[in-house]
């Protein structure tokens, strides 16, 4: 049964805050289901179309994953092998294929394309990534903060590197979630202007990251060089290297702050050796909950449920 209008994630403003903390805890409950080995399968029958413009690890196997421990099946479609990659209309993708399968997950480069794919969709369309946007990293970690010091409402968490599609995510989950976000970024790699000027109750930009971690609950910080950015990766290494993640500037936060990273991580450029398997990291943890976090997700666009 396809909806009249469907319910979409593009961003993390498109769910309420009582919506967001459903999911959060949903996937801790959905977590536990799986360690229990129990089956549970709502999605029997229901389709997920994955389409995927940028290479991913992490995001292909946790939907692909997750939809087959629901009952669901998945479909991965990349550009290289699809009419879309050839210049078919979004408009016309976005028909066909939403007539065909319950839900789709897109991971491209422009947050438009994912808007208009939105507009013209019958089913959920969930953002997987865009250069604007990764609200399905910011589910992920929101429930590892949960599960390892309880709410993250009231806390304060510092963002460390490039003001980029993560950091971005970041500042809307300040608002969803309610915690002060600090963000330290060199010049010429700030965040979204308007972003910053909606968001300053909670969002302040403090460029030291020495300065900016102290107080802070979480530490977070993510590559230098982002998909489709590897020619200047020269000059970003320039620009950020009093950036990098170490023990040291950890230990200017809080005693039990912990070390977030959405991986691929790069030791010895925007995060040290020694921190990545330091104890304060659960990075790990991290990326296993994306697969818990995006089955709750999918719940609850799909089932719709009481909130």
């Amino acid at each position: 049964m396809h909806n009249l209008s469907p319910r979409h994630f593009l961003t993390l403003l498109d769910l309420s805050p009582p919506e967001l903390n459903w999911v959060i805890n949903r996937a801790i409950a959905l977590k536990k289901i799986r360690n229990q080995g129990e089956l549970y399968e709502p999605f029997r029958n229901r389709v997920l179309g994955m389409i995927f413009e940028k290479s991913s690890t992490r995001t292909r196997v946790s939907f692909e994953s997750g939809m087959a421990q629901l009952g669901g099946q998945a479909i991965f479609l990349s550009s290289r092998d699809t009419q879309l990659g050839r210049g078919e209309p979004i408009e016309d993708s976005s028909r066909v294929i939403s007539s065909m399968v319950d839900m789709v997950m897109i991971r491209t480069f422009s947050h438009s394309q994912v808007e208009e794919f939105a507009v013209h969709s019958k089913v959920p369309v969930i953002n997987a990534l865009t250069d604007d946007y990764h609200p399905c990293q910011l589910l992920a970690d929101v429930q590892t903060f949960v599960e390892h010091r309880g709410a993250i409402k009231g806390k304060t968490v510092t963002w460390v590197g490039d003001g980029n599609n993560m950091c971005h995510s970041f500042i809307n989950a300040s608002k969803q979630f309610g915690f002060k976000l600090n963000v330290a970024c060199p010049d010429g790699y700030l965040p979204n202007a308007q972003l910053m000027a909606d968001n300053t109750d909670q969002v302040q930009l403090i460029q030291d990251p020495k300065q900016a971690v102290i107080g802070s609950h979480l530490v977070v910080t993510d590559t230098w060089a982002s998909m489709g950015q590897e020619d200047e990766k020269k000059a970003r290494e320039a620009a950020f290297k009093d950036y990098q993640v170490n023990p040291a500037l950890m230990d200017l936060a809080q005693p039990d702050a912990l070390f977030m990273h959405c991986l691929p991580a790069y030791r010895g450029l925007e995060i040290s050796n020694d921190m990545f398997n330091d104890p304060r990291s659960v990075v790990f943890d991290e990326a296993e909950n994306r697969l818990h976090a995006q089955k709750a997700l999918m719940e609850f666009l799909l089932l719709e449920p009481k909130v």
